[in-house]
C-alpha cells in the first residue's frame, strides 16, 4: 500500500494526547487494513474505534487505492504484543508461555522497554523431607525469551 506511511501517520496523530495507543497495524495485500489499539487505564470502547476509524479514513485517498478498514481493541484474551501492554498490566497475574512450552501464571512485578519481572511461589523438594517447601521466586525476563504472555482473567 502506498499510503503506508499516511496509514501510519493518521493513526499516531489520532492516539495523541489520549488515553489510547497502537498494538498494531496490519495491511494484508488486498488492502484490508486492521488496526488494534489499547488503553492505559480503562477499556477500549465501540465509541474509541469508530471515531479512530473515521478519522483514519479522512486521512486517506480511496480513488488513490481502495482499502478496507478495521479498527479493534486488543481483547483481554490476546497475548500482550508491545511493552506498554505489560505496564498496563503491573500488579496483575499473567500467564507467560516460555519458547520451551511450559507456562507459569504469575505476579507481574514491573516491565520496562526491554524485560519485565514476574514473582511467583514454587514448590521445592528438600533433602531429607518428604513434604515440600514453598519457595518465592523472582524472575527477570526478557521479551525476547518467551514465546507470549497474556493477562489472567479472574472471576
Amino acid at each position: 500500500m502506498k499510503q503506508k506511511e499516511q496509514l501510519e501517520k493518521a493513526a499516531a496523530d489520532y492516539v495523541e494526547g489520549k488515553d489510547l495507543f497502537i498494538v498494531d497495524i496490519k495491511v494484508s495485500a488486498d488492502n484490508d487494513i486492521d488496526i488494534t489499539i489499547e488503553t492505559d487505564s480503562r477499556d477500549v470502547t465501540l465509541d474509541d474505534c469508530v471515531e479512530m476509524s473515521r478519522f483514519v479514513e479522512s486521512r486517506l485517498d480511496r480513488d488513490v487505492e481502495d482499502f478496507s478498514l478495521t479498527v479493534g481493541s486488543a481483547g483481554l484474551t490476546a497475548p500482550f504484543r508491545i511493552p506498554r501492554q505489560y505496564r498496563k498490566f503491573v500488579g496483575s497475574t499473567i500467564e507467560v508461555t516460555f519458547r520451551d512450552g511450559h507456562r507459569q501464571k504469575a505476579l507481574l512485578e514491573s516491565a520496562d522497554d526491554e524485560s519485565f519481572d514476574i514473582s511467583y511461589e514454587r514448590l521445592v523438594p528438600v533433602e531429607g523431607k518428604k513434604k515440600k517447601v514453598r519457595e518465592s521466586v523472582r524472575e527477570t525476563l526478557k521479551y525476547a525469551d518467551i514465546k507470549s504472555a497474556k493477562a489472567v482473567i479472574k472471576f
